[in-house]
């Protein structure tokens, strides 16, 4: 099953999930018991692909070569773009054919089919967003010829590799699960490919989970505290991307170079819906719980967490060409998410028209981020606010809409089970989207506390909760994806940017001819009234979405003077300089101006810029909290020898979370302590992690002061991988502003059994370093001398479908680890964890790859895990080691570099 999909549940729901997996595993060993040599050698090694000798696949017009390396990368060569784009179907499924189908049943909300009655609920979750029915109609309606030919060639190329192969013969995953049930994988199709897009569109959604989140914190804190929770960006500290220019009032468009006194001014969309959103609580955390419920593939979501990307011009490196570098952070998965590849026309024409080389994704066709012949490009996610939530009244089919009663749509869903069995659902939409609220039971109350003047007569079942998402509209993304690898300079890379439409994503771009370039496109939202951060009233038509941003006014740069662009999920622009709202929740930029310093160090000193340089950087493990908290930490008089022994540990260290450090150990320790006690304790428990409790008053208490409540034991709800504070840069920004208010309200804490209450700074941050001390103590050893980062922040890779929960024996063939890894929150190499539920490693840099534009064969990548999808097979997880000491690898990219790098070559022939 897929990661994730246990979130938030309750430890009932969790063993009724295992049981499938129980029932594999017992068949399993029964099967290992009686025929053990089958299970270990036959089925293991049965779907390994053929990489050598010669194939024949039906509907190639000539030869396709598949040259693969040392690591399994295979390169591809075709004379047709229909050759080269049926084989890149057949050579993915090859290598990760379980992966494509367990995601193509997620994005189809069929898990069930796969797994059982387990998956329902997100199945039918799934099925009312309808991202399968979305993609449908963007291959109906929306794709040009040209790419629905090129989807229909890599489908047929999937589906010739699945011809008479089945169970063992495609994987071991498919070998244990037809002891289960018998289930068979069915023909791959274009739309499969589509929907794929969705899935990361859900994941790179922006701010949905704050505009919950900011709901619930209402039933603890004053709306004071909740504004300072979220402060404003530092625009003033952190750069944003575009730092010049706006949309020009002469022309309407976004022009980079226009001086201050030719720009539209920003209001920023100010106006939040009045009261509408208050008393949701217990109804937004079902909400909440539902959402952690759905495959989080890319990764959860928070302020730490992005990507990096940044391109340099040539006059600023060794080459004398521009080079561009990359690093998603996401998920970590086993397979990795990205499949390294090249996609080349031996002769490029208008009937072969590719020369492209990246990372793609397995199951769609074309490269996703790399570069061709002229051209390279990176992503970072740009964070737009692309979806809100509403509050509907409903009176039975109907939902108000000002003063009129307009009909719900309806449809009905049948999700089938394996072993038999299906459950029919019913979905009902709004105008504004789905009603989400239909999928959970506590939801069906939602909203019977909102203190709104005019509540309808028939709230007693609370309001419903519909979900707008630009993503429910069917757009031109695949388009975008093969303009781009065929784009040749910046004006194409635009065009092709254009139809970008979600996720919307930070474009960086350089060029052979020393160009430099960034582009921000997507469908983003504009409101008429309201900023997104919390739930809207839906029968009110001001808080309609009105249209998007127009692309011609979406921000831009094209060799930008200071010779560089720095993009890491910070502002795209300041809000004051730019008249639309993109979102108030970016990430604060502590990532983006660590690398923006890197550069302007290197360049301002005269030094060029070289690959090694670029590899450094995205290796840099910097802790900018550590440089502004530590200072204190030091001036702390600590009495205790074992205390006073670990903040030894942090005189003279130099901010730095190398893996062996026990500076960088204990440091996090006292910052995970710290926002546990100023912060973490005060919020509502659906936001703390999960079996946390706490002696609390009790939230919804209307006594008066003098006669509080008794406390209650409540106990956190919030998976560890999104429990807050997860100690991102947005908890920096808080701290950096309460640091020199030593009597601040957030430094008071109650008192525990073993230590009193705090009032002080100085206090909390005592206590914080005490706490952390005995936590070490229990996790590293006594000896705080032998304590090191890497040892608490450890990474486990885990197969994404059967390795993920349940049994040992498929977690011991399927899953790889662990690795002691350095870097930390918000660092550039960002190997995140969540301070509120420990130290353990929930995102990575997923690639890096550094790109020396013009002079192609000198670039250098590395992927997560391998090309393989298959355990046991050599390249399963052939890069890990050399990804987490930060190597990179060659990257050929010439026909001549890669003939030289060849182990293997495949002819496919008609």
């Amino acid at each position: 099953m897929p990661a994730n999909t246990t979130a938030s549940s309750p430890k009932k729901k969790k063993g009724r999930r295992a049981r499938l997996l129980v029932i594999v595993l017992v068949l399993a060993l029964v099967a290992g018991v009686g025929y053990g040599t089958y299970w270990s050698i036959s089925t293991v090694r049965a779907s390994f692909p053929q990489t050598a000798g010669t194939l024949k696949l039906d509907g190639l017009r000539g030869q396709v070569d598949v040259k693969r390396d040392n690591y399994g990368i295979p390169q591809i060569y075709a004379d047709s773009d229909e050759d080269l784009f049926r084989a890149q179907g057949f050579v993915q499924a090859q290598d990760r054919f379980w992966e494509m189908d367990v995601r193509r049943h997620m994005t189809a909300g069929r898990l069930s089919e796969m797994f059982g009655s387990e998956q329902v609920e997100t199945d039918a979750f799934l099925r009312t967003l309808g991202w399968r029915r979305v993609a449908q109609k963007e291959f109906d309606t929306k794709l040009t010829p040209e790419t629905k030919k090129n989807l229909q060639a890599y489908a047929d190329g999937v589906n010739a590799y699945l011809k008479g192969r089945g169970g063992k013969d495609l994987s071991v995953e498919y070998a244990a699960l037809s002891f289960a049930n018998d289930y068979k994988p069915e023909q791959w199709t274009p739309v499969d490919s589509v929907a794929w897009l969705k899935a990361m569109a859900w994941d790179l959604r922006g701010n949905m989970q704050e505009e919950i989140d900011r709901s619930l914190l209402t039933s603890r804190l004053t709306e004071k505290q909740i504004k300072e929770l979220y402060p404003s960006y530092p625009y003033g500290r952190n750069k944003p991307i575009v730092e010049t220019g706006g949309i020009n009032r002469a022309t309407g468009k976004f022009d980079p170079d226009a001086k201050p006194s030719d720009l539209s001014g920003g209001d920023g969309g100010v106006n939040s819906p009045a009261g509408a959103a208050q008393g949701l609580n217990s109804q937004l955390a079902a909400l909440s719980k539902t959402l952690d419920t759905i495959p989080a593939l890319l990764g959860p979501s928070g302020s730490g967490i992005g990507s990096n990307s940044w391109v340099v011009s040539g006059n600023y490196t060794t080459t004398g060409k521009p080079m561009l570098a990359n690093d998603p952070h996401l998920a970590p998965a086993l397979p990795s998410l990205w499949y390294q590849m090249g996609l080349h026309c031996r002769t490029v024409s208008a009937s072969c028209q590719y020369d492209t080389a990246g990372y793609t994704f397995s199951g769609t066709p074309g490269v996703i981020i790399g570069h061709n012949q002229d051209i390279a490009w990176g992503f970072t996610n740009l964070g737009a606010d692309v979806t809100d939530l509403y509050l509907e009244k409903l009176a039975g089919d109907s939902y108000q809409v000002g003063n009129q009663e307009t009909k719900l749509a309806i449809r009905k869903e049948v999700i089938k089970i394996a072993g038999g069995g299906s459950k029919t659902i019913t979905v009902r939409s709004t105008g504004h989207g789905p009603l989400v609220s239909d999928r959970s039971n506590e939801l069906e109350k939602v909203g019977q506390k909102a203190p709104v003047s005019n509540a309808a007569p028939d709230r007693g079942a609370g309001y419903a909760v519909a979900l707008q998402w630009t993503a429910l509209e069917p757009g031109k993304t695949m388009d975008a994806v093969f303009e781009l690898n065929r784009a040749k300079d910046f004006k194409t890379f635009r065009a092709a940017a254009k139809n970008f439409e979600v996720p919307s994503q930070n474009l960086v771009y350089a060029d052979s001819k020393n160009n430099i370039g960034y582009q921000a496109p997507g469908r983003i939202p504009v409101r008429a009234q309201g900023d997104g951060t919390m739930p809207a009233p839906g029968w009110d038509p001001k808080y309609k979405w009105k249209g998007v941003i127009p692309f011609d006014e979406l921000p831009y740069e094209y060799n930008p003077e200071r010779g560089y662009v720095v993009t890491a999920n910070q502002a795209v622009v300041d809000a004051e300089k730019y008249p639309y709202l993109i979102t108030k929740d970016y990430g604060y930029g502590v990532r983006s101006q660590r690398i923006n310093d890197l550069i302007e160090s290197k360049v301002q000193g005269g030094g060029k810029i070289s690959t090694e340089d670029m590899r450094t950087m995205q290796m840099d493990n910097s802790s900018e909290i550590a440089k502004l908290l530590t200072p204190y930490l030091l001036k702390i008089d600590v009495s205790d020898g074992h205390v006073r022994e670990a903040q030894k540990l942090l005189e003279g260290w130099d901010y730095t979370q190398e893996q062996d450090s026990g500076a960088a150990a204990y440091f996090n320790g006292v910052w995970r302590n710290v926002l546990k006690l100023a912060f973490g304790n005060k919020l509502p428990k659906e936001l703390r992690v999960e079996g946390e409790c706490l002696n609390v008053r009790p939230a919804d208490s209307s006594a008066p002061d003098d006669e509080l409540s008794e406390p209650v034991r409540e106990c956190g709800q919030r998976d560890t991988a999104s429990a807050q504070p997860d100690g991102g840069d947005r908890w920096y920004e808080l701290v950096r502003r309460i640091l020199k208010d030593e009597n601040n309200e957030w430094w008071k804490s109650p008192a525990s059994r073993t230590d009193s209450a705090t009032t002080t700074r100085d206090q909390l941050l005592a206590r914080a370093m005490e706490d952390a001390r005995w936590e070490l103590t229990a996790k590293l050893g006594k000896d705080a001398s032998r304590w090191s980062w890497g040892r608490l922040h450890q990474l486990t890779l885990k197969n994404q479908t059967l390795g993920t929960e349940g049994p040992g024996f498929l977690q011991f063939v399927l899953n790889r680890g662990p690795w002691n890894l350095g870097g930390g929150e918000a660092a550039v190499n960002a190997t995140g964890w969540n301070a509120a539920g420990g130290y353990g490693v929930v995102w990575v840099p997923s690639m890096r790859m550094v790109v020396n534009v013009g002079d192609w064969d000198k670039s250098r990548w590395i992927n997560l895990t391998g090309a393989s999808g298959h355990a046991y097979n050599a390249h399963y997880t052939d890069q890990t080691d050399k990804w987490a000491d930060g190597e990179l690898l060659d990257w050929a990219y010439s026909s001549q570099a890669v003939s030289q790098k060849t182990a293997d070559t495949l002819k496919l022939t008609p």
